[in-house]
């Protein structure tokens, strides 16, 4: 295969902080690129260089053999370069097409937008991607996962001929992601080079021929995947052998404390009902769209049902919740969640760790109380969940997703929560730090707590759960211990309800 791209001596510094040091890479025609490490490894960073949207310290570029400058992402386009970032960057407040073709609208004769032709292509596009949507849906209509395939289908539309795939199946579940690989096997037969980021193990070894892997800013190794182990390549990135990735199931269970009786999430829908055991983690298991998510945010008043009752600790609450209660109601009962997207609905970016943390604390107490400062409890909370950061000070948006990850998390333990609601526990989250929110998740059940995990992972859910639920059309289609669960078991109950 011929060398596409070489980036040679790279380096990188935001600050005080070194992100690249010395780092080189090399992308060949026809050749599915992994780039792997920790969080913070510098991976975002050294593709942000080549997509023009940072500029490098040091070092060079080039594209067959000629030097290359990119000075921003136009740029970087005119130059055949595409890129898929992690953090979604679709505008809520267009539609797919005007997503698809920012920047790059068809304009007709008096050289005004031709939403025609605009919308006609961006249906092309979608169909071409096996997507049912409707190119004039605004973005703000949908869900993170369609939401994430816009983006995907923005960054292939391009025709570029690299194309950089940054978590790019971070909010898909297995069948979307079965459809992401055949496009991707379609790129590389074209002689695309392509740049593939992720945190999925499996993912990696089954759509990627080489890996290079970051750790610290710095070049580890670079090899054919058909020479590494999923177990050697785990202990490239983290520096260390990882002997288990999920910790031990629970002995026993006790009483429930948390049941939803008669949950009926549409009119249409066959009722759902189900029932959490303290010391039990509970994974709701499905296809995209089946309900899940509405069946949990139901229990907060994020979603509002047609009709049922939740008890949680003996208190039973006729449904649907009022959204502006909801949260503050189980709150006061000791219930905690944590939503998917951790930025937009979860974390407040431009505050501190320790107000973060400690907001939960603050909102039950009268509006007119003197605030708290809480230094102990956000000292404990933080070295509890090993969160990586200068100070409490720094600010949350500062942090790698899996450090906001468990900053969140820390504000319902700081608080004492004993019933966690979690959708997504690792999504976008590196290797080590999955297993250092499996192993907090656990030690919240044996301690007492009950949680409730939602993840489009089906391995995660086998793993980590003692117990799944398979959701279809809105009602539980079967129920299985997780140690007897098995992938095509799940996967057929999904489909075959």
């Amino acid at each position: 295969m011929d060398t596409l791209v070489t980036m040679q001596g790279i380096f990188k510094s935001y600050g005080k902080s070194r992100a690249l040091e010395n780092v080189s890479l090399e992308l060949k025609r026809g050749c599915v690129h992994a780039l792997m490490g920790e969080n913070g490894a510098g991976k975002s960073s050294l593709m942000k260089i080549l997509a023009g949207v940072v500029h490098a310290d040091a070092g060079s570029i080039t594209k067959n053999g000629v030097p290359l400058i990119v000075r921003n992402p136009r740029q970087a386009l005119e130059n055949g370069i595409s890129t898929v970032f992690q953090e979604l960057s679709v505008l809520p407040n267009l539609t797919i097409a005007e997503n698809i073709f920012l920047g790059k609208e068809p304009v007709t004769s008096t050289f005004a937008i031709d939403r025609r032709t605009m919308e006609a292509d961006a249906a092309a596009i979608l169909q071409s991607l096996d997507l049912d949507l409707d190119p004039r849906t605004l973005i703000s209509e949908l869900s993170i996962a369609e939401r994430q395939f816009v983006e995907i289908a923005r960054g292939i539309s391009a025709n570029a001929d690299i194309v950089i795939l940054d978590e790019p199946t971070a909010a898909l579940n297995a069948a979307d992601v079965a459809k992401l690989n055949r496009h991707i096997e379609r790129l590389k037969s074209q002689g695309k080079a392509i740049v593939y980021i992720s945190h999925r193990m499996e993912e990696v070894f089954q759509v990627c021929d080489t890996v290079t892997v970051l750790k610290d800013g710095r070049n580890v190794d670079t090899r054919p995947l058909s020479d590494v182990t999923p177990r050697g390549l785990v202990a490239m990135m983290v520096g260390r052998p990882i002997e288990d990735l999920y910790p031990a199931r629970a002995e026993g269970v006790g009483e429930a404390v948390l049941a939803i009786d008669g949950l009926r999430l549409t009119p249409a829908s066959m009722p759902v009902s189900l029932s959490l055991r303290q010391g039990e983690i509970l994974g709701l298991a499905g296809l995209e769209g089946q309900g899940q998510r509405e069946i949990l945010r139901s229990v907060i008043g994020e979603f509002a049902p047609e009709g049922g009752r939740i008890a949680v600790k003996g208190t039973v609450f006729e449904l649907p919740l009022s959204r502006a209660a909801g949260v503050r109601r189980m709150q006061a009962l000791g219930v905690g969640y944590v939503p998917e997207d951790r930025k937009d609905e979860g974390l407040l970016l431009s505050l501190p760790i320790k107000r973060n943390i400690t907001i939960s604390l603050h909102a039950g107490h009268n509006m007119l109380a003197f605030a708290r400062g809480y230094q102990k409890v956000v000292s404990a909370t933080m070295a509890k969940l090993s969160v990586k950061a200068e100070s409490a000070s720094a600010s949350v948006s500062s942090l790698s997703g899996g450090n906001q990850q468990k900053v969140l998390l820390g504000r319902y333990l700081a608080k004492e929560a004993d019933i966690l609601l979690i959708e997504e526990p690792t999504r976008g989250v590196d290797i080590g730090a999955k297993v250092e929110i499996y192993k907090l998740l656990r030690e919240f059940a044996n301690n007492g707590g009950a949680v409730i995990v939602l993840s489009r992972e089906t391995i995660e859910l086998i793993g980590l759960c003692d117990r799944i639920i398979v959701i279809h059309a809105g009602t539980a289609a079967s129920e299985m211990a997780a140690e007897d669960a098995t992938e095509h078991r799940i996967l057929d109950a999904a489909l075959v309800a």
